[in-house]
C-alpha cells in the first residue's frame, strides 16, 4: 500500500483506531510514505518510527535513545518532569544501571524458576480446559488466558491463586486506565493512572513486608536481599522493578493466548496443520506472538540528535518504536498481513531487542506453549459465540471478551 494520502487521520493516541484494527491500514502507509513520522498530540508530539530496521536499530542505539522516560506515552518527560521510574525500574534504566538491575531481576527467570512455572501452568491450565470443555463453552480472555500469568506469579512470586487473580487484575485496571470498561473513565487521566499505579505498589509493599519476615526463593525475598554494587537496592526500586515484572508477565502472555485462540478460530486450515503436526508448536507460538504483537509501541527519547531516514530527531524528543508495525513490515514478513504456524524465519519484535529483550520471554514461551498444546492434545475445536470485546489502549493490543463454544476432549 503506497497511496499518497492517509486512509485517515494520522494520529497513533487515537485509541479507537487499534480498537477498531485500523491502525494496520494507517501503520502500512507510514511504512511505505512516512517511516519516520511527527505524530503531533496535545503533549507536544512525539517521533513514530515504523519500518523493522528502524526500530531494530532504536532498540540497541543506547548512546541515542534513552529508556529512562518510561515504557509509554504520558510520563513525566512529557511535561519537562523526571521519571520517578528512571533507572530504578528495569524497563526504565540505560546502562550500566540496567546490566547491574537486570543481573538480580534475571535470576528469577533461571532454570528451577521456570520449571516451577510450568509446573504451575500447567495444572491450572488443563483445569480450566477441562471446565470449559464440560460447560461446552466459556470466555477465553477471562476463563482461560488468565491462567497463564496466575501460574507464573504463583511460582515465581510465592502467591496464592487468589492474590495472583487479584494482582492481575489490578495491572488490567491500570492498562486499561482508558477503557470504561475496566475503569471510571470520568476526570483526568495521570491523576487515574497514579491512583491505579499506588494500588499496585501498596499490593507489593503488602508482600515485601512479608518476605522481610519470611524470606523465600520467590523473586521479592531476591530483590529485597539484592545486592547491588554492594549495597541492599531501596524499598522504592524492589517494588518499581516487582510492578515491571508483573505487568509486563500479566499482559504479554494471556492476550497473547486469547489473539492465538481467535486467530486459530479465524484460520482453520492453520488450526488443522497445527493439529496434524503438534512439532509445529514452537514456530506455531511465534507466529502468535508476532501476530498478536500484545506491546504495540515501546518509548524512548533522544539524548542527543539523530538521523533517522532522511529526518532529523532532535535531543530530548521522544520517540517511540512500532513493534506492531516491525512485525507487519513486508521488507521483512513475506505475506505479513497472513497467519501461518509454518512460517520460518520469524524473527518478531514482540519481546523487543538486545539489552531490553523482554526478560520473561522464556517463561512466556514456555507458558503459550504449554496451553496450546493441552488444546491440541484434547482436540478442542472452537467457534465463535458472540462478539469479539478489545481493550481500549493503543500500548497493550488485548482482547477483552472472546466467547467461544467448544468440543474436545476431557479427562
Amino acid at each position: 500500500m503506497s497511496t499518497a494520502t492517509p486512509p485517515q487521520a494520522v494520529d497513533l493516541t487515537d485509541v479507537d483506531l487499534f480498537v477498531d484494527q485500523r491502525h494496520y491500514e494507517l501503520l502500512s502507509w507510514l511504512r511505505a510514505n512516512d517511516p519516520v513520522y511527527w505524530n503531533p498530540s496535545e503533549q507536544g508530539g512525539f517521533w513514530a518510527l515504523t519500518r523493522y530496521d528502524d526500530i531494530a536499530a532504536a532498540y540497541v542505539d543506547h548512546a541515542s535513545f534513552s529508556s529512562a522516560g518510561g515504557p509509554m506515552l504520558g510520563g513525566s518527560f512529557q511535561s519537562g518532569e523526571t521519571d520517578t521510574a528512571a533507572n530504578r525500574m528495569l524497563v526504565a534504566s540505560d546502562p550500566p544501571r540496567h546490566r547491574l538491575l537486570r543481573q538480580v531481576v534475571h535470576k528469577a527467570f533461571g532454570p528451577d524458576y521456570v520449571a516451577a512455572v510450568v509446573e504451575q501452568v500447567t495444572v491450572l491450565v488443563a483445569a480450566a480446559v477441562d471446565r470449559a470443555l464440560a460447560a461446552g463453552g466459556c470466555d477465553v480472555a477471562t476463563d482461560i488466558a488468565p491462567e497463564l500469568p496466575a501460574g507464573a506469579l504463583m511460582a515465581m512470586m510465592g502467591l496464592s491463586h487468589t492474590q495472583a487473580h487479584e494482582l492481575i487484575a489490578m495491572t488490567r485496571r491500570m492498562i486499561g486506565f482508558r477503557d470504561p470498561s475496566w475503569v471510571d473513565t470520568e476526570g483526568d487521566e495521570r491523576l487515574r493512572l497514579a491512583v491505579l499505579q499506588a494500588d499496585l505498589f501498596e499490593f507489593f509493599a503488602d508482600i515485601l513486608r512479608d518476605r522481610r519476615r519470611n524470606p523465600g526463593s520467590d523473586l521479592v525475598s531476591l530483590l529485597a536481599t539484592a545486592d547491588v554494587n554492594g549495597r541492599r537496592l531501596p524499598e522504592e526500586d524492589i517494588l518499581y522493578n516487582c510492578v515491571n515484572v508483573a505487568v509486563g508477565g500479566n499482559e504479554t502472555s494471556s492476550y497473547t493466548a486469547a489473539a492465538g485462540v481467535l486467530a486459530l478460530i479465524e484460520n482453520p486450515a492453520e488450526h488443522r496443520r497445527l493439529s496434524e503436526d503438534p512439532d509445529l508448536m514452537d514456530g506455531a507460538v511465534n507466529e502468535m506472538l508476532r501476530w498478536a504483537t500484545t506491546n504495540a509501541y515501546v518509548l524512548r527519547v533522544a539524548v542527543r540528535d539523530v538521523a533517522v531516514g532522511a529526518k532529523l530527531i532532535r535531543a530530548g524528543e521522544p520517540v517511540t518504536l512500532w513493534n506492531v508495525s516491525a512485525n507487519r513490515d513486508e521488507r521483512r514478513f513475506a505475506d505479513p498481513d497472513e497467519f501461518r504456524v509454518t512460517r520460518s524465519p520469524n524473527k518478531h519484535l514482540t519481546y523487543g531487542v538486545g539489552i531490553h529483550r523482554c526478560v520473561g520471554s522464556v517463561v512466556a514461551q514456555a507458558e503459550l506453549s504449554i496451553l496450546f498444546r493441552e488444546l491440541i492434545d484434547s482436540r478442542v475445536r472452537f467457534a465463535l459465540a458472540g462478539p469479539v470485546t478489545r481493550l481500549r489502549s493503543n500500548f497493550i493490543q488485548g482482547i477483552a471478551g472472546l466467547p467461544v463454544e467448544l468440543t474436545g476432549v476431557t479427562r
